[in-house]
């Protein structure tokens, strides 16, 4: 029965991880779209609007997790994100295709996404988020789109308009719907199925939290930055991951903290090996951008290098 158990189990955990994955790809495709129509550049586009669309699984999921009473798995999914989308997905990203961008958009809004990791583990000294440190959180998420509305009404270009052909608004904005509704039923099917698998293999959920659905929720970032490895637009992948970083610290855990009654418990794990290990590789794929204008290939080598030493120490080898 419970060799039973657990194969229903990561069979309806797969299905999940397959509606995130084209749902999300659904929802990216159609959010982007929508955006080109308006003449948006690209890495604003990446850095707002994609990136808005790319974590609605990490919200989904990491909210769910809270209510649910899993709040290591909840926290563990948010963080594990960023790991996820920096060591992994970014390091894929500048590996194969390196992005060029202007270095004053690197400064600004890498140095608000390191800023805010660092605040987030001071935040976690004492093993929880309180309502006034999610709000201080939030008001760096505000001051992050403000930058990007006020870059999009300075860069908005006629010329980089696709305008809409009849009927194609319509399509595009069902796509919209409907891939949105499969991430939040894959994410539900991902948070239930993957807590019974915590449990049920004595895995400790914020391991799980931290890798698996972590990795899962991530797909829409992974298969944005795919698409854009073959287009070539490397920026959009880099504005995507720098926007779903800075949403998922500072949108998804004030979120968990408000359907969580005011206050989230943040494990010591977190506080001591994982947010170090976060700033480790933002600092790394950041500040060389900071001040050159542009990834290399060798930090994308060394960001996977250090993303699978650290997933190698997690699963204890």
């Amino acid at each position: 029965m419970t060799m039973l158990t657990v194969l229903l189990a990561a069979g309806f955990f797969a299905v999940g991880l397959f509606l995130t994955m084209r749902g999300g790809d659904q929802f990216v495709d159609a959010a982007a779209r929508l955006a080109e129509a308006s003449g948006i550049p690209r890495f604003i586009v990446g850095a707002t609007l994609v990136s808005l669309c790319t974590t609605a699984p990490e919200l989904t999921v990491s909210m769910l997790a809270t209510l649910r009473g899993s709040v290591d798995l909840a926290v563990g999914n948010a963080v594990g994100s960023v790991l996820c989308n920096t060591g992994l997905i970014l390091g894929i990203s500048a590996l194969l295709a390196p992005a060029v961008f202007h270095a004053c958009e690197a400064k600004r809004k890498g140095g608000l996404l390191i800023a805010v990791t660092v605040l987030l583990a001071a935040f976690s000294v004492d093993g929880v988020l309180e309502t006034g440190e999610a709000l201080g959180l939030l008001a760096a998420l505000f001051a992050f789109l403000a930058m990007n509305l006020q870059s999009a009404a300075q860069e908005r270009s006629q010329a980089g308009r696709r305008r809409f052909v009849p009927g194609e608004g319509g399509r595009t904005l069902v796509r919209f719907l409907l891939g949105g509704a499969a991430v939040i039923l894959g994410a539900k099917l991902m948070v239930d199925h993957g807590v019974v698998l915590a449990r049920l293999l004595g895995v400790p959920e914020s391991v799980i939290g931290l890798t698996l659905v972590a990795l899962g929720t991530s797909l829409p970032e992974l298969m944005t930055a795919l698409a854009a490895i073959r287009k070539g637009e490397g920026a959009l992948s880099a504005g995507n991951i720098v926007g779903a970083n800075l949403i998922d610290l500072a949108l998804v855990l004030p979120a968990c903290v408000a359907v969580g009654g005011g206050w989230l418990p943040v494990g010591m794990e977190t506080f001591v090996r994982d947010l170090p290990v976060a700033v480790a590789l933002l600092a790394l794929a950041l500040l060389p951008a900071m001040v050159g204008g542009r990834l290399w290939r060798i930090q994308g080598a060394a960001l996977l290098a250090l993303y699978g030493a650290y997933v190698y120490r997690l699963t204890g080898g």
